[in-house]
């Protein structure tokens, strides 16, 4: 099983922290890819940003179903949710936001949950997801940090014991369960349930739970009235040919993920390891570099794919990062 996992801002910081989390519980069968783009917001903290991270998501995920390999799921690693139903629309396999994951999950592992995000400005949006997934009842708190979402890559930072301090507050109101409102808050899970003593879901792995469940039960995304494929082609960046399907032309300005062709050509940044030159589209820099196996228990695999080299499928845990235009 292949699930791809988009980051929508530029951060590949926060693009590997988040495949790193996502490879935490995803199944030894289960391989992660991990993608942001190359241009667009560097921090989804307003609704301008959230436009050019919808316009991310869906470039992403037409440019993989134009893939010989398409992905059997995708994960919207951004709190906000963005491009969701437009993704919806697109894909017929699982789409699955951060946020509606966290809180259908905290929703199930207690009665009331807690939300604690980054800037103020975001509790707005926060406030109309609770609504959109019907967690008016289970949600009884939303609570800003006041942490710019890059902040969250420095670990040395007061993040968490910011984090920690409104989640505590969270829990003293009533809250059984804390959601993490930033997918760059992932890495912080574990500690926080620690020193909270409730449960903190991470919405990056409780989407690719979901996702990843989904797709063993073998169900998809409904293509009836409102997420059936919409009636014009998705066009990628101004003058770019459109992505509509398998075989259609890929977007230029789209760099690699590993094992998907049809980047021939395209230029590997000096001194970073890939799995292949092929990616998501032609002329592009692959940036990023390779994600290492998920725990000290996964061994490495001795059959990694080499540039130049006839395509092998790439193991689970080992791809490269992608970083598309």
């Amino acid at each position: 099983m292949r699930i791809l996992l988009i980051n929508p801002n530029t951060s590949r910081a926060m693009t590997a922290k988040i495949a790193d989390a996502a490879r935490g519980v995803a199944g030894p069968d289960v391989l992660i890819e991990a993608v942001c783009p190359a241009n667009g917001a560097a921090a989804i903290e307003s609704h301008t940003d959230e436009i050019a991270a919808a316009a991310a998501v869906i470039e992403a995920i037409t440019a993989d179903l134009a893939s010989a390999d398409p992905a059997d799921a995708y994960v919207i690693a951004c709190f906000g949710d963005p491009g969701l139903d437009a993704a919806r629309e697109v894909a017929e396999v699982p789409v699955v936001g951060i946020a509606e994951a966290a809180m259908h999950l905290a929703a199930v592992s207690g009665r009331h949950f807690g939300v604690v995000t980054t800037l103020s400005r975001t509790l707005g949006r926060a406030h109309d997801l609770v609504a959109r997934y019907g967690m008016e009842r289970s949600c009884v708190s939303l609570a800003a940090t006041g942490i710019p979402v890059l902040d969250l890559e420095d670990t040395g930072s007061e993040a968490v014991s910011l984090i920690e301090r409104h989640g505590a507050e969270a829990a003293a109101d009533g809250a059984d369960v804390i959601v993490l409102g930033c997918a760059g808050m992932a890495d912080l899970c574990t500690e926080l349930t620690a020193r909270i003593g409730v449960p903190v879901v991470d919405g990056v792995a409780a989407a690719v739970g979901m996702a990843s469940g989904m797709v063993r039960m073998g169900l998809g995304t409904s293509k009836r009235d409102e997420y059936a494929k919409p009636p014009r082609a998705f066009v990628a960046g101004l003058g770019a040919p459109a992505v509509s399907g398998a075989g259609a032309p890929v977007a230029p300005g789209v760099a690699g993920v590993a094992g998907v062709p049809g980047a021939a050509g395209a230029a590997v940044a000096a001194g970073v390891p890939v799995a292949s030159t092929e990616g998501l589209g032609a002329g592009s820099a692959i940036r990023g570099g390779k994600f290492p196996p998920q725990g000290a228990d996964v061994a490495p695999n001795p059959h990694d794919t080499v540039v130049g080299s006839a395509a092998s499928t790439p193991p689970p845990q080992t791809v490269d990062a992608a970083v598309f235009a």
